[in-house]
């Protein structure tokens, strides 16, 4: 059934099915004059006894059948000593249990309402109520009374009660006020509302296009929209340019607005080669500390150990290896310098290398922590070293506070009990966690960075790795010899012709590297079918759920993850009579699914086989769905060895994982690789993602598509410019406080 839209339903709760308390999520009964219809939506503080207006639609979920979704409601106090009495025992206020709420009633009648809200002091009156309980009482009341007034004054605006539930938590009963006064506190971070939302709601107010606060708005939401494009800052040139397509307001009035922002400390500025940058104040703290740190490391590096030369022909005679000279020389400035980079393509050497780093600063009784920005990075990492490795979110103890921003419980006040932290897959580091990370090292704790920068930059804004190679401040090791036994691989032989621009050979008759012409992008669908349902099972004997993965450049398209994943998982785990489904964000999920997590949520709880128990799931983390428990609204996904339960709140963070992005892969190795590539868009078409692509698959390798796309990535060696601090403030060893 379609879902039918602008409909108003009124009636009275008369049962709380279920409330989130941090997002506001009720599932509501409401009795109309007819029955009792099922409500759900973001209700904060609804009770039993209510009478409520909704305006809404019907629909017909899925999963949970028909009812309203409400989308805005009006809220009419309960009247009668009944329905009073009901609304008070149903525990919306705190401290009014049913107990309390029969005295209350009993005393008042139907003016209990009242009497709550105008003299709160009689609720003393009654035996077991003292004065300070009465006070705590009208204080709730209140405060529930305040949030509905936002609710309702925000609606008026077409915000929606969740909309309005983070401003009041944001905050409280000032609310109201503080938008009257700058309507465009709704662009604040965290709200999710967003400038041109605000702006249009402010200008329906009658704000002037030239209005201070709507030409600071937009600046702010600029520097803070380039957040997502990587850039820690912009040339105040460009962002005076893009401001005025955005705000339509001439450029002198702008510029008079950026240069108060910076007189009033909301934004910094710094010049670099002569031209003006401005920073949001976090992301510039955060670049000039890490410049700061890094710098002192520098100066203050720990003792170093006697004896290296001999040490490292020790390690080498008991492993029995040979190390080359680059390799020694990295492991001796790891133990020199105290800090280092460590960088390289594929058989290059780098695991083997860090294994001898690790091995000879156990053996100096240090105490070695190991640390990857994502779960699937951290997991393989340990593989290769033989030792536990945490995310870094981990390793920080991360948390979240009231406003549900991340903080870590590891920090200059309580650093990491580790002499030494390595982290590898250092490209894919923002510069937010690099500087979390960098607080949380005590003095003299050694730091072994790991990354190869041909590899994608981080998702999130800054250009650490980068940045630290090209300061030329740090100890770097590049490790260029690649290994006759890597060599003996086309994969790697042909990773390392794209970094230098040439073209992969295509025409291997065996091998692990293919390639497959095709000449439309419909026999690149159908090949990639092909592969999977039935030429690589027989001749690899791997499948979709053990061992291959098909990468793709974008989500969108019909060789998007998008597409590839219906069609996949019709063909890998298609409907049958034993399996369930839901559907989430419009996407169906059914049992054995495999499946992704996309963000890190360390609240997730999971059981592992052996019954050890423990939370948290990590962005990259890809597992079978186990099981979809309707009655308890939970669903479960197998890890390997262990069991996470999500609610279908948490379920939003998973997506299909038959086909991933590239960008997603990063940090991950699969036994086979199936790369469908075929007239990309050129914001797509780049050679460090297709040598990422490429570096992700460990014994075998297939591109379907065309030569031209492949042709055209190779030539593309334009990496995308990320404007960035960190180089700078390193280069530059005046003024570096932290």
């Amino acid at each position: 059934m379609d879902d039918i839209k602008d409909v108003v339903l009124e009636g009275n709760v008369v049962r709380v099915v279920y409330r989130n308390d941090d997002s506001g999520w009720t599932v509501l009964e409401v009795e109309t004059e007819d029955e009792v219809h099922k409500v759900v939506g973001v209700l904060p503080m609804v009770g039993v006894g209510e009478t409520l207006t909704f305006k809404g639609r019907w629909v017909d979920h899925p999963s949970f059948g028909f009812q309203f979704q409400a989308e805005y409601l009006e809220r009419h106090l309960p009247v009668g000593g009944d329905a009073i009495l009901r609304y008070l025992s149903s525990g919306v206020i705190k401290g009014v249990g049913q107990a309390t709420a029969i005295r209350i009633v009993e005393k008042f009648g139907d003016q209990a309402l009242e009497i709550i809200e105008k003299e709160p002091h009689r609720l003393a009156e009654i035996k077991g109520i003292s004065l300070a309980k009465a006070r705590k009482i009208a204080e709730e009341y209140a405060k529930q009374f305040g949030l509905r007034e936002v609710v309702m004054f925000f609606s008026n605006y077409g915000l929606t009660p969740n909309e309005a539930l983070r401003c009041w938590k944001k905050w409280g009963a000032s609310t109201i006020e503080r938008f009257k006064n700058n309507p465009y506190i709704l662009c604040t971070s965290g709200l999710y509302i967003g400038f041109e939302r605000a702006d249009k709601i402010c200008r329906q107010m009658g704000v002037a296009p030239d209005d201070p606060q709507r030409l600071e708005a937009g600046l702010i939401y600029i520097l803070r929209h380039n957040l997502g494009n990587g850039h820690t800052c912009l040339p105040a040139d460009k962002l005076v340019e893009v401001a005025v397509g955005l705000l339509e307001v001439e450029p002198e009035k702008i510029q008079e607005v950026l240069d108060n922002l910076v007189l009033t400390f909301k934004a910094r500025e710094e010049y670099f080669d002569g031209r003006r940058f401005i920073f949001l104040n976090r992301v510039h703290s955060a670049e000039k500390y890490s410049a700061g740190r890094i710098l002192s490391m520098l100066e203050f590096p720990p003792k170093s150990a006697d004896n290296l030369d001999a040490k490292i022909d020790e390690i080498e005679k008991r492993l029995g290896l040979s190390y080359a000279d680059q390799q020694r020389a990295a492991i001796r400035q790891a133990l020199e310098k105290g800090i280092l980079i460590l960088t390289g393509g594929p058989g290059t050497g780098k695991t083997t290398t860090l294994r001898g780093i690790i091995t000879l600063l156990e053996e100096m009784g240090q105490k070695v922590a190991l640390a990857a920005p994502t779960g699937r990075a951290a997991k393989r990492i340990s593989e290769l070293t033989g030792r536990e490795a945490k995310t870094i979110h981990r390793l920080l103890e991360v948390k979240w506070d009231d406003e549900e921003t991340q903080v870590f419980d590891r920090n200059e006040n309580n650093p990491l009990d580790a002499d030494a932290v390595v982290v590898d897959e250092l490209s894919m580091v923002d510069s937010l966690l690099f500087e979390s990370l960098l607080r949380a090292l005590k003095t003299g704790c050694r730091l072994i960075m790991v990354g190869d920068s041909d590899q994608l930059p981080a998702v999130g804004a800054g250009s650490v790795l980068h940045d630290l190679i090209e300061s030329g401040k740090l100890p770097v090791v590049e490790l260029r010899e690649v290994f006759r036994q890597a060599m003996l691989s086309n994969i790697v032989s042909n990773a390392h012709r794209i970094v230098a621009g040439q073209m992969p050979v295509l025409n291997y008759r065996d091998g692990d590297f293919f390639f497959m012409r095709k000449d439309s992008v419909q026999d690149v669908v159908q090949t990639v079918m092909e592969l999977c349902a039935t030429r690589i099972p027989a001749k690899y004997g791997l499948t979709l759920f053990s061992g291959l993965q098909i990468l793709c450049p974008s989500r969108k398209g019909e060789i998007g993850t998008r597409e590839m994943n219906i069609r996949l998982q019709e063909l890998a785990n298609p409907r049958s009579a034993g399996s369930r489904e839901i559907v989430i964000e419009g996407v169906t999920f059914r049992t054995g699914d495999k499946v992704m997590h996309i963000k890190n949520n360390y609240d997730i709880p999971w059981t592992k086989d052996n019954g050890e128990e423990g939370q948290g799931v990590f962005n990259g983390d890809i597992g079978i769905l186990e099981e979809i428990n309707k009655r308890e609204n939970t669903l479960s996904v197998r890890y390997d060895d262990r069991v996470a339960l999500y609610t279908f709140e948490d379920a939003q963070e998973l997506e299909l994982a038959y086909a991933i992005t590239v960008h997603k892969s990063q940090g991950s190795e699969f036994d086979a690789v199936i790369l469908p590539l075929f007239n990309n868009p050129p914001m797509l078409c780049y050679r460090n993602l297709l040598y990422t692509a490429v570096t992700r698959a460990k014994s075998l390798l297939i591109i379907v598509g065309n030569v031209g796309t492949v042709e055209r990535m190779v030539a593309n060696d334009k990496k995308t410019k990320r404007y960035t601090g960190l180089k700078h403030f390193l280069t530059r060893c005046d003024d570096i406080g932290f």
